[in-house]
């Protein structure tokens, strides 16, 4: 992951929080290019809002269909995709996970982006399973979810003892009855998910593992401070050792 040349300087508490993913999404996307011998991947991103990532990874060539439950965010993500002058590669479609094969041709994607959903699905497993059931043969997965150990260190470095308490305790990983999140997630469990669906777990990263730690105005207000915190969470995304205080999880998967 190092071609990371750096903040973007529009966004940079975005770069923070996205640099890992699409480190880790745009080298799977460029193996994905040499495997199939064509510049031209059909891409689906469910729970896509906005575009976030839709509109990038359209930006590199690619067809994205983004499947939201949202017309708001439907809305947005035209608007976004016009503007970066993308529209003919992008489209929306309103849906969410649980019926996700019902709006989309099962098969017929050469990756899937399934960021921030698993939190909100009734059935976590389901959900893998049907954007599983979207992918073509060796086709890949880019998963994203809350990390369970993330919240714990939130919560105590927040002087919130007991919710850190109650978070390494309870078996969706929430804080009190005020979490807006209803679960997390630890790596294990991601990777087991993946797997049951079918698919290999080819990476884990830990997303976000300091940059919600650090007091805002260090990063804001100190030289260089935003470029090597980012260098940091680059550097400490693959090791192991974070994964279990990282805010989020990141599963790359391929169907062998």
């Amino acid at each position: 992951m190092s071609r990371q040349g750096g903040v973007d300087p529009m966004r940079p508490r975005a770069s923070l929080r996205t640099a890992v993913v699409w480190e880790v999404l745009r080298d799977a996307l460029e193996r994905r290019v040499k495997a199939a011998d064509t510049a031209v991947l059909d891409v689906l991103d469910t729970g896509g809002g906005t575009g976030n990532f839709a509109v990038p990874v359209a930006r590199l060539g690619h067809r994205v269909t983004v499947v939201d439950p949202s017309p708001d965010a439907l809305f947005a993500l035209e608007r976004r995709a016009a503007e970066a002058g993308v529209t003919e590669r992008v489209s929306g479609v309103q849906g969410d996970a649980q019926g996700l094969l019902d709006v989309i041709t099962p098969g017929s994607y050469d990756m899937v982006l399934c960021h921030g959903v698993l939190e909100y699905v009734d059935d976590p497993a389901e959900g893998v399973r049907h954007v599983a059931g979207a992918l073509r043969p060796a086709g890949a997965l880019s998963l994203l979810a809350a990390g369970r150990g993330g919240a714990v260190l939130a919560r105590a470095l927040a002087g919130h003892f007991a919710e850190a308490q109650h978070a390494l305790g309870d078996p969706d990983g929430r804080w009190g009855a005020g979490d807006s999140l209803p679960r997390r997630f630890t790596a294990e469990e991601l990777t087991r998910l993946v797997e049951e669906a079918g698919l290999r777990a080819a990476s884990v990263h830990g997303v976000r593992v300091f940059a919600d730690l650090v007091p805002g105005v260090l990063v804001d207000t100190e030289p260089g401070a935003l470029e090597a915190l980012l260098r940091l969470e680059l550097a400490a995304a693959e090791d192991p050792g974070f994964h279990a205080v990282a805010t989020q999880l990141h599963v790359l998967a391929e169907r062998d």
